[in-house]
């Protein structure tokens, strides 16, 4: 079923309203969340609405949290989130960032006491509305097994990375440090269909095709899937992440970050507050004159773009381009949300009093 953006956007602010966000947090979360949608994220979109309202209704998220600045320096800040939603703690947070970078060239905030964010790319694209370069990590529950490993120590813990063009698209990269993110999982639990080779092992650490594994006791696979496609890599950037998000905020980092899912307890011996991000701002013309980059970067994109294929394959994809095209699409056509999230999403409408919309087709 297809629903319109604008009708999924009433129904996930007032499901956040009902919850005890004012509006304009209401309206910043649902904002933040729908983009993962109109990107074709579909894992990190309204599929997980209803995660954060039982996390509300578990008391591990306030909707009424109070951000405040805890440490600062003319080009640096830390945030304690107060508990609140990472969705609003997200953009706050980068709004710094961009202030301080328009000051001094550049803005770098850690923001601990947080939950989860959404999509990176939301975050890190806030710069290029600035023409600025825009960074944006966060750590996650541990889901991810290191190499070598059976125990899971590490979250997806994604990273985006947004840089402007001058008439070319910017260039857009958000990615898990896994070989795959969870919501991946999620969504082949749903369709009843296996996993591929190299994201997920068992308990015992021996490869897996169950997207179900992880409740058996396996783990995810850091990026590259074993040693010797270079999983190695794939952990230092996991851990890069874990330490600037948490281990610089003063978050909770490695087997200690507290579970999205609700009915998961956080760990009782937390060595620090909530979940932990990350976020950066770079102002161009503090490297060199702005132009003059935008014009190579557009000359970096048609290069790579323009590079020959392989044959049978398509053509090289610039980082953004799918996500560009999908929100395109979207905007025009509406969101497609499969079955079983549909079912979900009016189920807590139901719980919450409120209608979930009709599909436009």
């Amino acid at each position: 079923m297809t629903f319109s953006y604008n009708d999924l956007l009433s129904f996930t602010q007032s499901i956040f309203i009902k919850a005890g966000c004012n509006n304009n947090d209401a309206e910043k979360a649902s904002i933040a969340l729908l983009s993962a949608d109109l990107r074709g994220i579909d894992s990190h979109g309204v599929a997980r609405l209803s995660g954060y309202i039982r996390l509300w209704e578990k008391g591990r998220i306030n909707m009424q949290a109070n951000f405040k600045i805890i440490h600062e320096t003319p080009s640096t800040a830390t945030i304690d989130a107060d508990g609140g939603l990472g969705l609003v703690a997200g953009g706050f947070a980068m709004n710094i960032a961009l202030n301080k970078a328009k000051n001094v060239g550049t803005g770098w905030v850690a923001v601990k006491g947080s939950n989860h964010f959404g999509i990176a790319a939301r975050h890190a694209m806030m710069a290029l509305e600035e023409n600025m370069i825009g960074i944006a990590m966060t750590n996650a529950s541990p889901l991810v097994a290191p190499t070598h490993s059976t125990k899971r120590m590490l979250g997806t813990n994604p990273m985006a990375f947004a840089i402007p063009a001058m008439h070319e698209p910017a260039f857009v990269a958000d990615f898990a440090t896994t070989t795959a993110a969870n919501g991946k999982l999620e969504i082949l639990q749903r369709k009843n269909l296996s996993a591929p080779n190299g994201w997920i092992q068992d308990k015992n650490g021996d490869n897996s095709f169950d997207p179900n594994e992880l409740s058996k006791g396996g783990a995810l696979l850091p990026l590259g899937g074993d040693r010797e496609h270079g999983s190695h890599k794939g952990f230092c950037l996991g851990a890069v992440v874990d330490i600037f998000s948490a281990v610089l905020s003063g978050a909770n980092y490695g087997p200690w970050v507290p579970p999205f899912v609700a009915f998961l307890e956080p760990p009782a011996n937390p060595v620090g507050s909530g979940i932990g991000h990350f976020f950066g701002a770079m102002r161009i013309d503090a490297f060199r004159p702005a132009d003059d980059f935008l014009n190579n970067m557009d000359n970096w994109i048609k290069a790579f773009r323009e590079a020959p294929s392989i044959v049978g394959q398509p053509s090289v994809v610039i980082p953004g381009d799918p996500e560009r095209i999908a929100q395109a699409e979207r905007t025009l056509n509406g969101i497609p949300i499969i079955d079983k999230v549909v079912e979900d999403l009016k189920q807590l409408g139901e719980r919450m009093n409120i209608a979930f919309p009709l599909p436009i087709q």
